[in-house]
């Protein structure tokens, strides 16, 4: 069985490019600046956003890439509730070589986005044993756009730009649209 395994894997390893990443970013968002209520949802920004990801590219400059990135702190609701957001997408992936060590990468695909919301005083009576958090998970569309550069054999940089658009993310947020910006450093560990 482990022969039959590694010899599937030793023929993909011919036909592809497979790449890790390990990045962090900060997130934008717009901020309402025009409505008049008492309470107003605020812009989901801000913070220093750690993030992992996987590109698999087939000869043919096509493939797939995951991707899961997480506010590194904890960030105040409105002053007053502690929360964490943690976004994660597949995509689909076109890369092309601009330059002999710089290749662009265009992706778009699907993901979620959970935002996990902590109390202080977690809604129940006994001091042990209650949860203290209620999660929110909406779905998104994912575009992201990087240039990917190898420093060292097969080390590489890259900077890129995330676009989310969270659907009824405006049920805790004040806009659906989100921005990414980010750099990461990663392996690739096959390129042909």
């Amino acid at each position: 069985m482990f022969v039959c395994v590694l010899s599937v894997f030793t023929d993909l390893a011919h036909a592809q490019q497979f790449d890790v990443a390990v990045g962090a970013g900060i997130l934008e968002s717009s901020k309402n600046t025009t409505a008049s209520q008492t309470y107003l949802a605020p812009p989901e920004k801000g913070g220093l956003y750690p993030s992992v990801s996987v590109d698999r590219i087939r000869k043919n400059h096509f493939g797939y890439s995951a991707e899961v990135a997480f506010r590194y702190h904890y960030a105040l609701y409105n002053y007053y509730q502690e929360f964490r957001p943690l976004m994660y997408d597949v995509n689909g992936l076109y890369s092309t070589h601009v330059a002999k060590k710089t290749t662009a990468n265009f992706m778009a695909g699907a993901g979620g986005q959970t935002v996990i919301f902590y109390s202080p005083y977690g809604g129940c009576l006994y001091t042990a044993g209650c949860s203290t958090h209620l999660d929110s998970t909406h779905f998104l569309f994912h575009l992201g756009a990087n240039v990917q550069y190898r420093v060292w054999r097969n080390v590489f940089v890259r900077p890129e730009a995330h676009y989310y658009y969270i659907f009824n993310n405006t049920d805790e947020f004040h806009s659906n649209h989100v921005f990414r910006f980010g750099a990461s450093i990663g392996y690739t560990f096959h390129t042909d």
